[in-house]
């Protein structure tokens, strides 16, 4: 049914362009008028690159990502206004991996329009979703493998790999290349400005990824009962095993006999925290909390910003020093 509401909308929606596009060139014309505006207009899909986007491209660029404050990035859909909205965009940029289903009907829908759609995890290899809980020795070689540009499955839909890898810091330079990239394509006579800004930002990605390493090396069980799957990178990167309670997506909970089984892990493992996320609070969450008798403490997974994040004025950097707070907690 969803499915269906979808294609009616971007049926409508092609309608709608070519009615708007008709107009606007007949105003145009009998005006005389060119758009002298020189700032780039893009739209992001997740917070990170929303920030990202805006540290990089600083006075050149005016940003604004879809997703509504405090709403789940798995479960959103963009409304018709959002998609006229990019449609008079310079550039969309989404994660990819899978994490929007609805980027590639958009791109088909607006294939006629000057926006560039860019799929920001380009080059990243995606790990696969393990449906148990995670359990692998962590690998982050900055000198091996593990962070080399490789290509990933060009899926777009919620499968088996994991699309949060904006939640490692040293993945997420290869999230701000790939904007600052595009930036220099759309306006390339304001390179030199974005090499500088985004060299600033890996420098700070690299620095916060140290925080990382330092702060796991000083534990001996770094371990948690976690929401959702969100966390694999951490994993993979740093040694940091979750036990999610909730797949990929937060709204694929476990059935009655993989809850019992998580509930029995937690127990045995003496697990004291439940860790929550500023925007998506499972029930079945709760249920665990209370069946150990475990605390609840809260990540930020930065997917979308709350209505507070925003008037604390929070950034992705400023949100990962407390995530490294709870997890300095959470982790023994």
């Amino acid at each position: 049914m969803k499915n269906i509401w979808l294609l009616t909308s971007f049926i409508g929606l092609l309608l709608l362009l070519a009615a708007c596009n008709t107009n606007d060139e007949n105003a145009s014309s009998a005006a005389g008028v060119q758009n002298t505006d020189n700032t780039l207009t893009i739209f992001t899909s997740i917070y990170p690159l929303e920030d990202f986007a805006k540290k990089i491209g600083g006075e050149h660029v005016q940003v604004n990502t879809l997703i509504p404050p405090g709403a789940d990035s798995h479960t959103f859909e963009p409304t018709s206004k959002d998609i006229l909205d990019i449609a008079k965009a310079d550039a969309f940029i989404f994660n990819g991996l899978g994490m929007e289903s609805y980027a590639e009907k958009v791109k088909e829908t607006l294939k006629k329009e000057d926006v560039v759609f860019v799929e920001a995890a380009e080059g990243i290899e995606a790990i696969p979703h393990d449906h148990e809980h995670h359990g692998e020795e962590a690998s982050h070689d900055h000198d091996g493998d593990d962070h080399q540009d490789s290509e990933h499955d060009d899926g777009h839909h919620h499968g088996d790999q994991d699309p949060h890898v904006w939640i490692d810091p040293y993945q997420a330079i290869v999230l701000a290349e790939n904007i600052k990239n595009t930036l220099v394509d759309l306006k390339p006579e304001a390179r030199e400005e974005f090499e500088e800004n985004f060299e600033t930002l890996k420098q700070d990605l690299e620095a916060l990824d140290e925080e990382f390493h330092q702060l796991v090396d000083s534990k001996e069980n770094p371990e948690m009962i976690v929401s959702h799957a969100a966390y694999g990178y951490w994993e993979k990167s740093y040694g940091i095993k979750s036990i999610p309670i909730a797949g990929l997506s937060s709204s694929q909970e476990p059935s009655q006999s993989e809850l019992t089984k998580l509930i029995q892990v937690a127990k045995e493992k003496d697990l004291k925290y439940v860790i929550f996320e500023q925007n998506i609070t499972p029930k079945v969450a709760k249920v665990i909390q209370d069946e150990i008798g475990a605390e609840a403490l809260y990540l930020h997974n930065l997917s979308t910003l709350t209505d507070e994040d925003i008037e604390s004025g929070e950034d992705y950097f400023s949100l990962m020093e407390r995530n490294l707070e709870t997890l300095d907690k959470a982790l023994r």
